[in-house]
């Protein structure tokens, strides 16, 4: 007799609103300045969602990893939602050295972030590269560990979960494991149940899991991802358009509401703040 196993009632919703690439001239409703992403972020808060990922853009709206950006980022977000959780990036598409991708590691006092992300190895988008050498992942990982922020694991491919097995192993990663799937990317894993299984399959143990999807691909991703049972990453970061053709700019709000909508019809609502702080973050 075939059983089914119920989906968790709720799950942990990430809203990415800006990311290293986007500019106006690709749409005019990405977030560029600290108030356009807290007011973004405010805005998206009412429907909902667990935690902000953050990204920096300085005056020229180009990124930056520059601390004092972020801190203004994430003192204008808790002015009005101190309850969500917060997660910076440590990206390399822009930077490689581990001082300036750290710099934000260092945020101390009422803006320290919750999370921080991290991306397991090096790997081609379309047109650029995301260089992640070994020495700088364990480098950030340790100094996210040793400052009590909660590494996101950024997963694009099967290896990357290899990779964090063996960072568990020599006690750089630790519980608790949480985990972004992209899926989507032209050098990447797809969005698939064979391929999705086969990342669940290596997942960490007691890992909670968020799936994401690049460009026209986010769509399906947040939807597998929801059936299976995971949590969603959603945002202008990752895709621009809110049709699968690509003629209709998608602003951050309607994105979210689509996840939202997408979670109802199969029972499930965006997990809070709280709880994940409780659940996953404290565990």
């Amino acid at each position: 007799m075939l059983t089914t196993t119920p989906l968790p009632e709720t799950f942990p919703l990430s809203f990415c609103p800006t990311g290293m690439v986007p500019t106006r001239a690709d749409s005019p409703y990405v977030p560029l300045t600290p108030r356009e992403i807290a007011d973004d972020v405010h805005a998206v808060s009412q429907l909902g969602i667990t935690s902000v990922h953050l990204h920096a853009r300085d005056e020229r709206g180009v990124p930056t990893w520059r601390r004092e950006v972020f801190e203004e980022i994430i003192s204008l977000v808790k002015e009005r939602d101190p309850e969500l959780v917060i997660c910076v990036t440590t990206s390399g598409r822009d930077v490689s050295e581990v001082e300036k991708r750290a710099a934000v590691l260092d945020i101390a006092g009422d803006l320290k972030p919750d999370m921080a992300s991290l991306t397991l190895a090096s790997m081609n988008f379309a047109t650029s590269a995301s260089v992640n050498a070994p020495q700088t992942v364990r480098e950030l990982a340790e100094r996210m560990r040793d400052r009590g922020i909660v590494p996101e694991l950024e997963v694009f491919d099967t290896g990357m979960l290899n990779f964090a097995a063996y960072l568990a192993k020599k006690g750089i990663l630790r519980t608790p494991y949480v985990v972004n799937l992209l899926l989507g990317g032209l050098a990447t894993a797809q969005v698939s149940p064979l391929e999705l299984g086969l990342l669940l399959e290596r997942m960490p143990e007691g890992a909670t899991w968020l799936g994401a999807g690049i460009g026209q691909a986010q769509l399906a991703a947040n939807a597998l991802s929801l059936a299976a049972g995971g949590g969603v990453r959603v945002g202008l970061e990752d895709n621009l358009h809110v049709d699968q053709t690509r003629t209709r700019l998608a602003t951050n709000v309607e994105l979210v509401q689509r996840v939202v909508a997408q979670a109802a019809l199969l029972g499930r609502r965006p997990m809070p703040p709280s709880a994940f702080r409780r659940d996953v973050l404290a565990s």
